[in-house]
């Protein structure tokens, strides 16, 4: 299958370019074509004439995302719009990369596929919720894959920060403990992506995050222990470390929408972690 993977440069695309290599596959990035530009999306795509998208482009620093909020709208819903009318315009299967971000984040279990997704708290959130608005008009028989807490070969990622400052100058780091969700590998949503790649009957939204959670601070404490650093961490609560965007108390996924097409599970998100040392170490 001729597969364009748009945010072709990401970290996400480039584990995407290693696991789905039995495919032809097409990066692109803001070299190939501006997703913000119609015109600019629909030649790309008469260029490319693909069979499936796989729609990674956004713009994800959440803190800029406040500061940006015009720029975060254009990327994150009106390119994904643009992608998506596209697919509709050329044939091509529609799966777009989205995030917990979605949803508010206070409630007291996992999101479900079937959850609405409303009160978003950031600028990235809104414009990522939006966004899949776009992706369902333009393109309804699209899927919509949401993930979060993302690490993968290369980062940048909260597990590469973690490695950084455990360079023996910190006696004691301290990591938010306040903060649930599911700690997932970019390896682990390759896989599943590559299995709903050879599912198109399948559209809607589906939760691509590893199974089992995790705070921040526990993920650290099980980072260091895997990769055998000894690093002093201490739990503090979201307080102590103020950012310009709120970050969500519960980003925690439930994956109904799997068990329901009687897919594999996600592996649990140690299992996971452990995978990806074997392979980065």
């Amino acid at each position: 299958m001729r597969i364009m993977i748009t945010g072709g440069r990401g970290m996400l695309a480039r584990t995407l370019l290693q696991e789905l290599a039995g495919h032809e596959l097409v990066p692109v990035d803001m070299q190939e074509a501006d997703i913000t530009d119609a015109a600019s999306v629909a030649a790309l795509f008469d260029r490319v004439r693909p069979e499936a998208v796989i729609h990674c482009a956004a713009l994800t620093q959440v803190d800029d995302c406040e500061a940006k909020r015009e720029l975060a709208f254009r990327v994150n819903a009106d390119g994904a719009g643009n992608v998506a009318a596209a697919c509709r315009q050329f044939g091509a299967r529609m799966i777009a990369i989205s995030t917990d971000y979605v949803f508010a984040g206070d409630l007291e279990r996992p999101y479900r596929e079937s959850d609405p997704a409303v009160g978003a708290r950031t600028v990235y959130g809104q414009s990522k919720r939006a966004g899949e608005e776009q992706v369902f008009a333009q393109c309804p028989a699209a899927l919509v894959c949401r993930i979060s807490w993302l690490y993968g070969p290369g980062g940048p990622s909260f597990v590469h920060s973690m490695l950084k400052l455990a360079d023996g100058t910190r006696p004691v780091l301290k990591v938010v403990d306040d903060q649930h969700g599911n700690p997932t590998s970019t390896l682990a949503v390759a896989h599943h992506l590559g299995l709903l790649l050879a599912r198109p009957e399948v559209t809607g939204v589906v939760h691509l995050t590893c199974e089992g959670e995790a705070t921040w601070y526990e993920f650290a404490v099980e980072i260091f222990r895997q990769y055998g650093i000894q690093q002093t961490v201490a739990p503090c609560t979201t307080a102590e470390f103020p950012r310009p965007a709120p970050r969500p108390a519960n980003s925690r996924l439930e994956k109904a929408r799997l068990r329901e097409l009687g897919m594999p599970p996600m592996p649990d998100w140690r299992a996971a972690l452990a995978q990806f040392v074997i392979r980065n170490s």
